[in-house]
């Protein structure tokens, strides 16, 4: 079993505490990481780019010039793509882009994604996160008093509004709650700083 240490706002060590090996001490998988990546990615984009063919552009119902004896090219309508104002060949039009994995490649994703975490020595688990008021200064004095990176994810066990709005003012610094973690998040941050009883959670619900 994976053993961490576990410190407190102020960075003082307060213990540890053991991971389980099956969340946090799993072999990465490279490959199942890079498709949820690519999933998580493609299900972000809304799709919604769109261009107007000939049929689509108003106007052009009119042929520009007769068929013969003009010694122009042969035309049948001023909105056909190679005219200015013309319609668009073959652009975009609004589609779909999900994708859609299952549950057990989500499953060995997210472990593989937390362990390489723990692995490389990037996650921190504070044994509290809290904030009496709205004040980003004492998330960022946590912060590097914990030494979190620049880039961070905070994992939270519960929707604290104080903590949230304390630590969203901070740039480079993305906040999450336990049950919506996704593994873009976690492998795009630097330092992934866990409260202990988000990690509990975690491994109560995954472990089972």
């Amino acid at each position: 079993m994976p053993e961490i240490k576990v410190v407190n706002m102020a960075g003082n060590d307060v213990g540890t505490m053991e991971l389980s090996d099956k969340v946090f001490g799993a072999e990465v998988n490279t490959a199942v990481l890079h498709a949820a990546v690519v999933a998580y990615l493609s299900n972000q984009r809304q799709g919604t780019q769109s261009t107007l063919t000939r049929t689509e552009v108003s106007g052009g119902g009119k042929k520009p010039w007769r068929q013969k004896d003009s010694g122009r090219a042969r035309q049948g309508s001023t909105r056909a793509p190679q005219w200015t104002h013309g319609g668009v060949a073959l652009g975009p039009k609004p589609r779909l882009y999900k994708v859609k994995l299952n549950k057990n490649v989500r499953r060995v994703a997210m472990f593989s994604a937390l362990s390489s975490k723990v692995a490389s020595g990037e996650m921190i688990v504070v044994d509290s996160i809290a904030c009496s008021e709205y004040k980003t200064k004492t998330m960022v004095k946590m912060l590097a008093d914990i030494k979190a990176a620049k880039k961070s994810l905070v994992v939270l066990p519960e929707n604290d509004k104080t903590v949230i709005g304390s630590l969203n003012n901070i740039e480079g610094v993305k906040v999450s709650q336990w049950n919506t973690l996704n593994v873009y998040d976690i492998m795009n941050c630097d330092s992934l700083v866990v409260a202990k009883d988000a990690v509990n959670k975690i491994q109560e619900v995954y472990d089972a």
